[in-house]
């Protein structure tokens, strides 16, 4: 009996030992040291050495200073451009006026002056003269009128009249005078139109 006790114990510590299987000791065991994975390094995340980074954040930084300077640059040309803009256009107004200012001295004198009607009617007349000179200076023409064809570009009826001395759809009478700055129309004349009826009947 004893040796068969004996026997027994052995075949259980060896069952015992046999439970544990290789895998089961591996994933128990702590890995070695030399397994383990260092933290890569910034350098290795960039792609680039420290060096690089600093050289393209340098240029960064110039391109950013540079384009903020453009932009001033910008904006202060802009405002020069105005205002060297409105001070041509106050100095082209001052020629304008200046020119018209002795036609107003002679409106002024006319007014003062005690002369009979044909004589004040006489200085009104010099004094239209003297600003279609001045206008003629400029560049501005009256719209031609009278004895014309009409034409919409440059004419606005105000009504007909029935003649036949002149061609039908011609201009008649002009009720105000139409001007031009050269071929820009300023503002059109306005007329009272041709109604021939024998033209019509024809």
């Amino acid at each position: 009996m004893p040796e068969h006790e004996h026997e027994l114990s052995l075949v259980d510590k060896h069952e015992g030992t046999a439970d544990t299987t290789p895998a089961e000791t591996a994933f128990d065991s702590p890995a070695p040291e030399a397994a383990t994975v260092p933290p890569a390094a910034p350098e290795a995340e960039l792609g680039v050495s420290r060096a690089e980074y600093d050289q393209l954040k340098a240029e960064r930084d110039h391109l950013m200073d540079r384009v903020a300077r453009l932009q001033a640059e910008f904006e202060n040309a802009r405002k020069r451009a105005e205002r060297e803009k409105a001070d041509y256009r106050d100095y082209a107004t001052g020629n304008v006026i200046e020119q018209f200012l002795p036609v107003l001295d002679n409106f002024e004198l006319a007014l003062k002056a005690k002369g009979s009607a044909d004589q004040l009617r006489s200085g009104v007349e010099l004094i239209i003269k003297q600003m279609e000179e001045v206008l003629r200076q400029l560049q501005v023409t009256p719209v031609p009128t009278v004895g014309e064809e009409f034409d919409p570009r440059y004419h606005e009826a105000l009504g007909s009249v029935e003649r036949e001395d002149l061609p039908d759809h011609f201009i008649a009478e002009e009720i105000r005078r139409g001007y031009k700055l050269r071929d820009r129309l300023l503002r059109p004349s306005m007329v009272r139109v041709v109604s021939n009826p024998k033209q019509k009947k024809e």
